[in-house]
């Protein structure tokens, strides 16, 4: 445990990352206790969404996530309170066999176009652990 009460901060995860688009930039946690990683648009030049319309966004990146392990893909919730920005499969699942660039399929459920720029924070990546089970 820290000095904050309750908290209990363990030992990164190591995962390996490649950047895919020169682009890219890597993921980051924007505060020291944030859950997820912002993943930001790896795009040439910017890309319209009129409302309704959806579109697969690269990051340029790939992961390397360990066995045991998988990665979600989740809405930023300013982006979908502000502009209606969602994601249309969520939370999305990067497997621990997936090395191809992970991409976001983002949705405009908002009243205006969106305009997603090069370098947007477009969703959030978060860590978590695979339970496998045993049906009968």
């Amino acid at each position: 445990m820290d000095d904050r009460e309750g908290t209990v901060l363990m030992e990164p995860l190591t995962i390996r990352i490649k950047c895919l688009r020169p682009e890219a930039i890597l993921p980051r946690y924007m505060t020291e206790l944030a859950a997820g990683m912002d993943l930001h648009a790896a795009l040439p030049e910017s890309i319209s969404l009129p409302p309704g319309a959806r579109a697969l966004v690269p990051t340029g990146i790939a992961l390397g996530i360990p066995a045991g392990y998988e990665g979600h893909v989740r809405p930023r919730s300013g982006l979908a309170l502000r502009q209606g920005l969602t994601l249309v499969n969520s939370p999305g699942t990067i497997d621990a066999d997936y090395r191809g660039e992970v991409s976001v399929i983002v949705i405009n459920h908002g009243a205006d176009e969106v305009v997603i720029a090069p370098g947007d924070r477009i969703a959030q990546l978060i860590f978590a652990p695979v339970c496998r089970v045993s049906l009968k």
